[in-house]
């Protein structure tokens, strides 16, 4: 396993992070607790030592499945790294409710790795109000915590303002070949770095979307490289190339999966891409972002709509579903992440959204185009 060093913790920390959000599933819908666990011991075993979970993740049963896998002596061999979810603050009360919750499904004295999740404009003022970056210091201050982080989902200019507010033990950011200037992108990884705050990557696979289903343009793109290696395997070595990362999640759903990544990440080569592979893999993004059909810029002025209808995020869902050769786990996430009243089917064509889309996209087109995809 490959190791990158952690100063503030006086650690290294594996390359390699197992998220903890994709756990396998039996066949009647529910986590298989023993996989999972399975899943979760044979990482560390095998050198993983930074586990990240959420409030959300299947319900909560996620931090109760890794309290279970980290006994017999496994707790002491790993970072636990976990979120607060900020989007369900109503009171400062709740910042330490919700932690003494998530420490006690957890099952561990203190949580290594504590993160703000989520981090969008409408959550980080609710943050402020909250006073949670405070009573984060307090529960620091009583033991509880090790180091402060935050995971972010909105546009750079915030991401900028985020790292500046606060001095931040690490973050976390979404980054791949394709999502080169999505959200913070490289260059909040180069801003963080810059001022000493290392990053852990979520999404490097995109949610598996540039695994799962590969278009047949970009199988001859990998299929005419001159070293053969598997869509993930791709995009791992394009992310691990930069030395500000501290660690790349991978949510793996089985044992087949965490046994390849092991490989991958086993190896210096996974850190070492050569300028002939770093242009094969530009030509497999830019092929994909070419796929992109509705040039959505993501600027939100198309927002609030009056019905409350997600529009970015809806056109986001949509170009992915077109650039990703209609992956279905689309459908899957589009349900399970929009609230149905935030779904294009309340699209009720008002033309208001239209009137202020500096792109001049054909919105009310494009929601009813979603929600024949996506809709229920």
């Amino acid at each position: 396993m490959l190791y990158r060093r952690f100063e503030k913790g006086n650690m290294d920390v594996s390359l390699l992070g197992l998220g903890c959000m994709r756990f396998p599933m039996d066949g009647r819908g529910n986590v298989d607790e023993a996989k999972a666990i399975e899943m979760i011991r044979t990482s560390i075993d095998e050198g993983v030592n930074y586990i990240d979970t959420a409030y959300t993740y299947h319900g909560g049963l996620s931090e109760r499945i890794i309290a279970k896998a980290l006994k017999d002596g496994y707790r002491e061999k790993t970072l636990v790294a976990d979120k607060l979810p900020t989007w369900l603050l109503k009171t400062e009360e709740d910042v330490r409710r919700i932690f003494f919750e998530q420490k006690e499904r957890l099952d561990i004295d203190v949580i290594d790795m504590y993160l703000v999740h989520s981090v969008t404009k409408e959550s980080w003022d609710l943050a402020k109000k909250c006073r949670v970056l405070e009573i984060l210091e307090e529960l620091r201050q009583e033991g509880y915590i090790k180091y402060i982080g935050f995971s972010f989902h909105d546009e750079y200019s915030l991401f900028e303002e985020v790292i500046d507010s606060w001095d931040w033990d690490f973050c976390q950011i979404q980054l791949n070949y394709v999502d080169v200037e999505f959200q913070a992108g490289v260059k909040g990884l180069k801003y963080a770095a810059s001022k000493n705050i290392p990053v852990v990557i979520m999404e490097p696979l995109k949610g598996g979307r540039i695994t799962d289903r590969v278009p047949p343009a970009i199988q001859e793109i990998w299929k005419g490289a001159k070293t053969k290696r598997s869509p993930a395997h791709w995009a791992f070595l394009w992310v691990a190339q930069f030395p500000e990362i501290l660690t790349i999640l991978s949510g793996m759903s089985d044992m087949r999966q965490l046994y390849e990544n092991l490989e991958m990440f086993s190896h210096k080569e996974i850190e070492n891409v050569s300028g002939e592979d770093l242009e094969v893999i530009e030509r497999a993004g830019d092929l994909y972002r070419s796929l992109i059909k509705h040039q959505c810029t993501g600027c939100k002025y198309c927002l609030p709509c009056p019905k409350g209808v997600a529009i970015p995020n809806i056109i986001r869902y949509l170009n992915d579903w077109y650039a990703f050769d209609n992956n279905p786990r689309l459908k899957g996430e589009y349900n399970t992440w929009l609230d149905p009243e935030e779904q294009a089917a309340n699209c009720v064509s008002c033309g208001q959204c239209e009137k202020a889309c500096p792109q001049h996209l054909p919105i009310m087109e494009i929601m009813h185009e979603a929600d024949g995809i996506f809709g229920r």
